[in-house]
């Protein structure tokens, strides 16, 4: 290479590529029609004067001044001392954490750089590294954002504080394992999954840092890793090699001077996308050549290569702009949140209540000590002796229950292929409220099939395509026929000249422009794939290419050309062969005419349209042809009285529609259009604009050749899906990036908006005032579906964020359609501030990752769009139908167990406290231990563990009658399998519990004192096993194996352990003697305590089921 080429494009496409991002992935391009800021600012000064009426009572008295409402709320938070305590403290934290992270990762700004091909040592700004990391920890911050995140909670926390204190001697009450051991497991079993997820992290990273590429330098080419490629470097990437980093792609091997590259990794699409290759390198005779005459020539997105693609067809050389961080992959993810259940916020909350409990029963028992002697440090111990009331296995347990939840979905037979990824949050399953579903992929199947053609007189269905193909080959036949001067087509036509030739000349006529400009209008290129044996390479049409339809396939960026052109080849026009400057197609009769491309003008988001100039070889007439939504193309082409209507009805039919237009153009009226867009494509200001300029001038008058409808069909079974999920009491939101005609038809079709519904459909707006007009008669409806596209809902949030939250939260179905990646995730974060209900959001693409991480549950489809989706998600399905069980079956049971365990976890600590406590009170208050180190521990883990963990396997109504009733699944999202009530009852049970074992033991035994412990510890290990019985509702074998396990492992100890079985430290030499163990007397007075314990509790439960049955049973019984 020359020493510098001034190639002043890289710099434009460095801006290009910033302003393209930024145009991606902003709400509404330039086409939207902003109002300016001033505009905007001027109508806000009257606009305070019209209230926005939030109630029906509101349009008689215009009291209720809009701007009022949210002020007004925000007024009445008083910044007391309340506020600070009840979260104020958090709030300051917080912002003050935020404010330090922006001051250190203040973002550069992105300036243009000028890159010098070849030479990066020579740039004057550093860049980063371009390396992949995807790590959450490095090894020195490894264990302490470990630690940070168990501590967080204040479960844990409160756990670490208690077993510190064992190491104060005056403080020590046992032995020291009975505290650390199960805090210890607990951490232990964190840190190595947390370790084991960061080590795979740190390989695949590793992986794909040190893969080898070729450099070229002055000295030839050098190997060089990933990691070590540089701004500037000129890299050479093989087929089936991922790109690096950002690059401007500069030559390929490729004849035609592109190449294909796969997308699936950075966007979720899995078709190929066409890329160009800049013309003067690419033109350059070899490597290494100086180019005496400095060139400029402009760079658009097509010359660019992006990070994290890979090169599918040729060879490619290009030169590095973009790395590491800067790159368009990484800037696109966004750092996903650690997501927590809500069933565990809950516990929490608990804890905090249990902990108050705790303070003020140690400090009533020091206070009824009467403060004597060191009175704090006895308040310290009594605090210790209690602190079973928190049970530190509460963790232990959810953690291990959570775990078999997610083991039971991957294993259910029902929902095959379906994997847990996050295993923290199966109960959230069980509390959605909100399901916010993307459409193509999702809903629909993403493919295409062509349905409908209509030419505005007469329109042609799947049934008629046949009547197409002869028009096809009649209107071929006719034109060789003339051109030949003979009759010596290849295939005769097919009907004969029927009595109107006249008009069968021009139907047939018309018919056969359309399917030419739909075979012609397309960025579809056929790629023939060798026959297996010659390597697999896919080699480019040579003279001596085998044009046999078998191993042809079309690959374009959109499935719905390629289904527009697999019709035109059903109908006989058939593509066979593409490059960069021409196309060819075969005729029903088997000719090859030849295309040349002048022109290609690219679809985008904001034109919404495509177009192409060709010129026939055969007969040198320029032709402008154009196709795209009916919005774009209605302004265009030349008046005409069906175009609109007949949009309407293809769209209500669920078809996708396209307009097909074209314009002849003369040898003058191209050459001038060609200088004036090559001048516009080189400005470096301003680009996009006057390129854009120049286009429309040729888009005037254009005749309308037809208008074509294609059907994406629906997923198997989705609409007794959302039905199940409606009747759930699941509010569905469809997010869409379609236009508003196909989200709505689909939307109906699918019965995402029943047939009684309404639809109110949310007219376009742009300002203030337009916005509260709308929201006052969206207002005045009642039940009906809202529709409204992603420009207006950005207006409506801008200013009317709190009511159209309201008003749409009300809605039974919403759907927003041409909503951006960004736009979705910001409606799943407004929905969670305003209702503060749990959200799920479900898709298949790229472009719904942000959602999916966004939504307190992102479940992934595997779709057709690639994996990216599935894998960013927590949980990940193969079809959407799985939905409907995963939901009512597997979360509704998750969330009814772990509240049963948690509660009986807590139950089981409370019971053991209350014991501590009258025995403490009955010995003058001493701060002594009822029940030695083992027996302590053997109690949380040996002795109950099994029967308890067994609940996880427990439940209320078969899986069949969850999946028939969904209403079930509506009372669950009240929350109240765990709620301050159920806790109460339970708090209510132990005390009574407690009280009965330990003042029981004390009055029937009061003899053989000295035999207080084995007693009241039997009885208390038969009561928390008689317990387990009593919450169980459906009995599984495995549950009958704990709890006569767990008995068994008593008895046993009670031979091995006897010397726990004392009174505190002094065992009064009374070692447990088994002959005392195995008299009647012992055994009658245990079962009589255990019975009076038990018995009260199981009359209540069947009065209770008798007199209000909860509504599962009264479908089981």
């Amino acid at each position: 290479m020359a020493d510098q080429i001034p190639l002043y494009p890289v710099r434009g496409a460095a801006a290009v590529a910033s302003r393209k991002r930024a145009a991606y992935y902003s709400a509404a391009g330039p086409g939207a029609e902003r109002p300016g800021r001033f505009q905007l600012e001027d109508e806000s000064a009257h606009l305070d004067e019209m209230p926005l009426m939030m109630s029906e009572e509101g349009f008689e008295n215009d009291e209720s001044d809009y701007h009022t409402l949210p002020r007004a709320r925000i007024s009445q938070r008083k910044r007391g001392l309340e506020w600070f305590v009840c979260g104020g403290w958090k709030f300051l934290c917080t912002s003050c954490c935020d404010w330090l992270i922006n001051i250190c990762q203040r973002k550069r700004e992105l300036k243009a750089r000028t890159v010098w091909l070849g030479y990066p040592e020579k740039c004057e700004e550093k860049h980063p590294r371009n390396s992949i990391k995807n790590q959450k920890y490095n090894v020195f911050t490894f264990i302490p954002g470990v630690l940070y995140e168990q501590f967080k909670f204040f479960l844990n926390l409160y756990f670490l504080i208690v077993s510190c204190s064992q190491f104060v001697p005056a403080l020590k009450i046992g032995y020291l394992y009975t505290y650390w051991a199960p805090l210890g497991f607990v951490l232990a079993v964190t840190i190595v999954r947390e370790a084991v997820d960061e080590f795979r992290r740190f390989q695949r990273d590793k992986e794909v840092n040190s893969q080898l590429y070729s450099k070229l330098t002055v000295r030839g080419k050098v190997q060089v890793k990933s990691s070590d490629i540089q701004v500037g470097d000129l890299i050479i990437v093989e087929k089936n090699q991922r790109i690096p980093s950002d690059m401007v792609f500069l030559r390929t091997s490729e004849k035609a001077g592109s190449c294909f590259i796969r997308t699936d990794q950075l966007d979720g699409e899995t078709d190929w996308k066409l890329k160009v290759a800049v013309s003067c390198t690419q033109r350059l005779p070899a490597l290494g050549e100086d180019s005496d005459p400095p060139v400029h020539e402009s760079l658009s997105i097509e010359n660019t290569l992006w990070a994290s693609t890979i090169v599918a067809s040729g060879t490619v050389i290009g030169v590095v702009i973009y790395t590491g961080k800067e790159t368009r992959s990484v800037m696109n993810t966004s750092n996903p949140k650690n997501k927590v259940g809500l069933l565990d916020l809950e516990l929490n909350q608990l804890t905090k209540a249990l902990f108050l409990a705790l303070v003020a029963l140690s400090l009533v028992m020091v206070t009824l000590q009467g403060f004597v002697g060191p009175w704090y440090r006895n308040l310290f111990r009594f605090l210790l002796l209690f602190s079973y009331i928190i049970p530190i296995s509460l963790r232990v347990n959810l953690d291990m229950g959570k775990a078999a939840y997610g083991w039971m979905i991957m294993r259910d037979e029902n929902i095959p292929g379906t994997v847990v990824r996050t295993s923290t949050i199966p109960e959230e399953l069980g509390r959605l409220v909100y399901l916010l579903t993307d459409k193509t992929g999702t809903l629909t199947q993403n493919e295409m099939i062509f349905k409908r053609l209509h030419l505005g007189t007469v329109s042609y269905g799947t049934d008629t395509m046949d009547e197409i193909q002869s028009h096809v080959m009649n209107s071929y036949s006719q034109m060789y026929s003339q051109a030949s001067g003979n009759n010596a087509s290849s295939t005769p036509p097919r009907k004969a000249q029927s009595s109107a030739p006249k008009v069968r000349k021009s139907v047939s006529s018309r018919v056969h422009e359309a399917v030419k400009a739909i075979a012609l209008c397309h960025n579809v290129t056929p790629v023939y794939e060798a026959r297996a044996g010659v390597t697999g390479e896919t080699e480019y049409a040579e003279v001596d290419q085998d044009f046999s339809d078998e191993n042809r396939t079309y690959q374009a960026s959109s499935p719905d050309e390629v289904a527009l052109v697999q019709w035109t080849e059903s109908v006989g026009l058939t593509l066979v062969n593409r490059d960069l400057t021409s196309m060819q197609l075969r005729t029903p009769g088997g000719q090859i005419l030849t295309y040349c491309v002048l022109q290609m003008f690219p679809f985008t988001s904001e034109s919404k349209r495509m177009g192409v100039i060709v010129r026939d070889e055969s007969t040198a007439e320029i032709t402008f042809y154009m196709k795209g939504a009916d919005v774009a193309m209605s302004t265009i082409v030349q008046y005409n009285d069906w175009l609109e209507e007949e949009c309407g009805n293809m769209a209500r039919e669920g078809l996708r529609t396209l307009v097909v237009a074209k314009r002849a153009l003369t040898e003058e009226q191209y050459q001038d259009f060609e200088s004036r867009y090559s001048q516009a494509k080189l400005s470096v200001h301003d680009r996009t604009l006057k390129v854009a300029a120049v286009v429309e001038s040729l888009e005037r008058e254009m005749e309308l050749l037809c208008l074509t409808g294609v059907e994406d069909q629906l997923q198997a079974d989705v609409r007794p899906t959302l039905e199940m999920l409606r009747n759930a009491g699941i509010k569905i939101w469809m997010l869409t990036g379609d236009k508003l005609e196909t989200a709505t038809c689909i939307a109906k079709s699918s019965h995402l908006v029943s047939r009684t519904q309404d639809i109110h459909t949310f007219r376009p707006v742009t300002s203030r005032g337009e916005a509260h007009l709308e929201l006052n008669a969206f207002r005045r409806k009642h039940d009906c579906a809202l529709v409204i596209s992603g420009d207006s809902l950005e207006v409506c949030l801008r200013y009317y964020e709190h009511e159209l939250a309201e008003l749409a939260c009300q809605c039974p179905a919403v759907v927003c359609c041409r909503c951006s990646p960004t736009q979705k995730a910001r409606i799943v974060k407004l929905l969670q501030q305003r209702t503060g209900k749990r959200t799920c959001a479900i898709g298949d693409g790229g472009n719904d990752v942000s959602m999916i991480q966004a939504a307190d549950c992102g479940i992934g489809i595997e779709g057709k769009e690639g994996k990216q989706a599935s894998l960013a998600a927590d949980f990940s399905i193969t079809q959407f139908k799985h939905i409907g069980r995963l939901l009512m079956v597997h979360g509704r049971s998750s969330y009814k167990r772990s509240a049963a365990l948690g509660q009986f976890v807590m139950h089981r600590g409370l019971i053991i406290s209350t014991m501590q406590a009258v025995f403490s009170s009955v010995f003058y208050f001493a701060s002594v231990p009822l029940y030695q180190g083992f027996l302590m521990v053997g109690y949380a883990t040996i002795y109950t563990m099994f029967p308890v963990f067994s609940l996880v396997l427990d439940q209320d109504v078969k899986p069949e009658m969850a999946m028939l009733y969904p209403e079930l699944y509506k009372d669950l999202t009240k929350g109240r399998s765990l709620s301050f009530k159920t806790f109460l009852v339970w708090v209510l049970i132990s005390i009574y519990q407690g009280g009965i074992l330990m003042y029981g033991a004390l009055l029937l035994f009061e003899s053989e004192f000295v035999h207080v412990v084995a007693i009241s510890f039997t009885a208390l290990i038969l009561t928390e096993l008689l317990m387990v019985a009593l919450t169980v509702r459906t009995w599984h074998w495995l549950m009958v194996v704990a709890e006569f396990l767990s008995l068994g492992c008593y008895i046993a100890s009670l031979a091995f352990l006897n010397e726990y079985f004392g009174i505190g430290r002094v065992s009064f030499g009374a070692f447990l003697d088994v002959a005392f163990i195995t008299t009647v007397t012992f055994l009658w007075k245990v079962s009589a305590i255990t019975v009076v314990s038990c018995l009260p509790l199981y009359v209540l439960k069947y009065l209770k089921r008798k007199l209000s049955p909860p509504s599962y049973s009264k479908l089981t019984s």
